[in-house]
């Protein structure tokens, strides 16, 4: 019997210091009134050192981001700010010059929160394209751009979206954002590993060029070594570009708190009581850093970060948390394979299954941080861990339309068809898994490498590539086009030309995998 992991008790005070944030130091970040807007506040220069980002885009509404950081990798972890709130001033326009101003406002940025704010920007138009910037003191920011999703209901023509994941800074450079930066794209879905919490050492620092100070050097503890290495990895200029782009959508994996964690649990002897510390500072720095709105906020160890994204009715996002409720590793066989263990927790699959189940998109998405598809039994920090629970979602997408997957974690591009039932991959064809290899992690990579033969052993893998890069992915009515890009090496340059090494089309209503070309 799968065993339940009860969650340490805390009392008010630790509590308290988990959280670590004012209310009102939330609210104000996310919007504030007029009074606090003051142009002649001094702030230093370079204010804007990690960029500008969208994100949790609606059909009336977006969130965006920025974070005052004029020295990003400011030994503390507070980017060179002074320990004082600061009002920043955000405008969004229709036009790249900002001659037609549409929408106005200011946050303060907080030392509380790293100096970050996630102001909403509500009643723009469904569908539209939108610039906004930042102001703080004499400061201004790069210009971003965004775009609100189609009115609820609306059958939009089409839908252009990128998936990424796993960006080992150390391991190379950002080359896969480079290229990114360049499409035209409606939103990019991110599927988790943003940082990695490993000390950075000469043994792992293959990005040539590069070099770190002997803070980084150590395995990720506190909040302020998180707040540093999010400015580490978001100092890079490519990625800085992607998240100009357009609007993310992002969940996280493992490596945002710990390696193969899962809720109270540590795989590396870390005690329940000291883990779940480590786990609210982790939280708390993933939204500090990325474009999220009010409802992820951490309530200390916690975070509602499932939820849904509908694309008018062409197609409903679920995206997914498989780490914070997940049952512990199972103990044997007859654990792993009990009927009540899950990956998602029962209330995030019970509110999975109402969104499928009879969901009126003609498309419907699982945004997931680990493989789906059956591959071998001992990969249990996939869903191969939890198969009474991948068995109870492959059930789900039998009754809701054209089901998709978009995983990421396993630095290899894979495309993959999910069985009815993957021991007899005759069954029938419920929907596809579409992998997206890392940005940077695991270095160049190659096409082939050792756990190739796990994967092409199952008639279903339809592709299996182990360099880096990312997946495109283009819906309409009628179908859903992936092309799977890469580039051929990151460790020396950021120079590796873009190439897309597999191209599949999904018909709607017919779920499967069709290689062109």
């Amino acid at each position: 019997m799968a065993q339940r992991r009860e969650r340490p008790m805390l009392d008010r005070r630790t509590f308290l210091q988990l959280s670590g944030v004012s209310s009102a130091a939330v609210a104000l970040g996310i919007s504030a009134p007029e009074a606090f807007a003051d142009e002649r506040t001094p702030v230093p220069e370079g204010a804007f050192g990690l960029g500008v980002a969208s994100g949790e885009p609606g059909p009336r509404s977006v969130v965006l981001w920025t974070r005052l950081a004029p020295e990003p990798l400011a030994p503390d972890g507070h980017g060179g700010m002074p320990r004082r709130p600061v009002p920043v001033q955000w405008e969004m326009s229709t036009d790249e010059s900002f001659r037609r101003v549409v929408r106005r406002g200011t946050a303060v940025a907080s030392p509380e929160l790293s100096h970050a704010v996630h102001p909403q920007v509500d009643g723009l138009q469904p569908g539209r394209e939108y610039f906004y910037r930042f102001k703080a003191g004499r400061e201004t920011s790069p210009v971003g751009r965004t775009k609100t999703l189609p009115a609820r209901g609306e059958l939009a023509s089409s839908f252009s979206f990128a998936t990424a994941s796993c960006q080992a800074w150390y391991h190379g450079h950002f080359s896969a954002y480079r290229h990114m930066a360049a499409e035209e794209l409606d939103a990019v879905f991110f599927v988790g590993d943003y940082i990695y919490e490993y000390g950075i050492t000469s043994a792992n620092l293959w990005r040539a060029g590069a070099s770190v100070t002997p803070e980084h050097a150590v395995d990720i503890e506190t909040l302020e070594q998180f707040r540093l290495r999010y400015s580490l990895f978001k100092s890079d200029p490519h990625l800085q570009a992607a998240h100009a782009l357009a609007p993310w959508v992002v969940t996280w994996d493992d490596h945002e708190v710990q390696n193969n964690y899962g809720a109270d649990g540590s795989r590396y002897g870390v005690s329940p009581e000291h883990f779940v510390h480590l786990r609210a500072v982790g939280y708390r720095a993933f939204y500090e850093n990325l474009p999220l709105s009010l409802s992820t906020m951490p309530d200390g160890p916690d975070t509602a970060l499932y939820r849904r994204f509908d694309v008018g009715s062409l197609a409903r996002f679920n995206i997914l948390d498989t780490r914070q409720y997940r049952d512990a590793p199972p103990a044997d066989a007859g654990d792993q394979y009990d009927e009540q263990r899950t990956i998602l927790g029962h209330e995030q699959e019970q509110w999975l299954y109402d969104g499928m189940i009879g969901s009126p998109a003609t498309w419907n998405v699982l945004v997931n941080g680990v493989t789906v598809s059956a591959i071998t039994e001992d990969r249990t920090d996939q869903w191969d861990g939890y198969p009474a629970a991948r068995q109870r979602l492959i059930g789900a997408m039998q009754q809701t339309g054209n089901p998709v997957v978009l995983t990421g974690d396993i630095h290899r591009h894979v495309a993959a068809e999910l069985k009815a039932d993957f021991a007899d991959p005759s069954s029938e064809t419920v929907g596809v898994e579409l992998i997206c290899t890392s940005i940077a992690s695991d270095g160049d990579g190659a096409p082939t490498d050792g756990y190739t033969p796990d994967w092409i052993q199952h008639p279903y893998v339809k592709l299996y590539d182990g360099r880096r890069g990312y997946v495109h992915c283009r819906m309409t009515p009628d179908e859903l086009t992936s092309e799977f890009k890469i580039v051929s090496w990151i460790r020396a340059d950021a120079d590796a030309p873009l190439e897309t090494v597999a191209r599949f089309v999904t018909p709607a209503g017919s779920p499967g995998l069709e290689k062109q070309g």
